[in-house]
């Protein structure tokens, strides 16, 4: 029989790889906004969004705070307390999390554009360097804000202050294309 061990030392790296957008997306985010959205709802949203992901209240987020989240995570997994995690654990809180990538059903692990995976190695994902506009590897409320409302501004395509139905429809779509051909471009690297 196998027994998987994880210490709070070895999960750190571990967890972050399978809960690696679990600060970005949490359940409590509540439903993506399906219907129409103001700007001033992107704005709250945001706000409300960065507050939760900011796990040391510093103002910024940055490595440490996902070493935070990671530490949380770990602890809600490990019932016992006895810093490691077994194999019933570990899936156990994979169960409660609904399954799925990453234990979230129907969740995007990486939403928030991508950040969390890039903050994660250290470095900044796509979204993350293009979130960092002082490029001093942390992410401020301000930026964080900033991108938030560009992204909202971007999708709101007749400029009325209001994302609709069908404005949304056509970021996602405009989304799974450039996606596709990244996909599509690095397959041609590697070929």
């Amino acid at each position: 029989m196998r027994k998987l061990t994880l210490t709070v030392c070895g999960a750190l790296s571990a967890a972050s790889l399978a809960v690696a957008g679990a600060a970005i997306a949490q359940p409590g985010d509540g439903p993506r906004m399906k219907g129409p959205t103001t700007r001033e709802q992107a704005e709250q949203r945001a706000d409300a969004m960065f507050a939760r992901m900011d796990a040391n209240e510093d103002g910024v987020l940055n490595q440490e705070d996902r070493q935070a989240r990671v530490a949380q995570r770990f602890s809600q997994l490990d019932t016992d307390s006895n810093g490691s995690l077994s194999l019933e654990e570990f899936t156990s809180g994979h169960d409660r999390r609904g399954g799925g990538k990453f234990g979230r059903k129907g969740d995007r692990a990486g939403k928030f554009g991508g950040m969390g995976r890039g903050m994660g190695r250290g470095g900044h994902g796509m979204m993350a360097k293009a979130t960092d506009a002082d490029n001093d590897g942390q992410i401020s409320a301000a930026e964080f804000k900033a991108a938030a409302l560009a992204r909202f501004d971007s999708a709101d395509a007749d400029g009325d202050g209001t994302i609709s139905a069908e404005e949304r429809q056509a970021m996602h779509e405009a989304r799974m294309q450039s996606r596709e051909e990244r996909r599509a471009a690095r397959q041609g690297r590697t070929n």
